[in-house]
């Protein structure tokens, strides 16, 4: 348990040592005030930024309708632990994705995140897993998941612009990495 926090708090879930640039909301920090910052004077978000931002929401929209599904049937304590984190981390970066967005006059669509994500019948495996089994299968489905946000995050760092944003990229990709990896030691689902 306790490695597991640590790794939390290292990925920046839960108000770890990630420290945002001054002005940016704390991502992952559930007590800090999710504000749109500020665009410094002379620098605007470019279409790649709010184009990552939309599927960034999009993405974890999906990891939080996931979260709702499982989090009151997992038998696994430390399992139970990293989705009540990754539920408010994912809560406060999209609360900011969203704020980015309206503050450059956009909105999230739902098409923004089409095939990017967690199929249905991914989501209908987690509604339908009997409880014996939604631990692993939970593993199977979210691992996926969270891999491919470190992958978009990632994409981002080398293609963004703004500074705000790439910085948001840098945590997802660090916290979602960090995900992947606890729950690689974790058993499978059966087949």
């Amino acid at each position: 348990m306790l490695a597991l926090l640590a790794v939390l708090l290292a990925a920046g879930c839960g108000g770890g040592p990630a420290r945002p640039a001054e002005g940016t909301p704390a991502i992952g920090t559930p007590s800090a005030p999710v504000a749109p910052a500020a665009t410094p004077a002379g620098t605007e978000m470019t279409g790649i930024d709010l184009l990552f931002l939309s599927m960034m929401a999009g993405h974890t929209e999906q990891t939080l309708e996931i979260v709702r599904l499982v989090r009151d049937r997992l038998a696994d304590t430390e399992l139970r632990t990293l989705v009540a984190a990754i539920e408010v981390t994912e809560a406060d970066e999209l609360d900011t994705a969203r704020a980015w967005l309206a503050q450059a006059g956009r909105t999230v669509r739902v098409d923004d995140h089409a095939g990017h994500g967690t199929g249905p019948e991914q989501l209908a495996r987690l509604r339908d897993a009997p409880d014996a089994d939604l631990d692993a299968v939970l593993i199977e489905v979210l691992s996926a998941h969270q891999r491919a946000a470190a992958d978009l995050a990632r994409a981002h760092l080398e293609a963004g612009s703004d500074e705000r944003v790439r910085d948001l990229a840098r945590r997802v990709e660090q916290s979602r990495t960090a995900q992947v990896e606890l729950m690689a030691g974790r058993p499978a689902a059966r087949s």
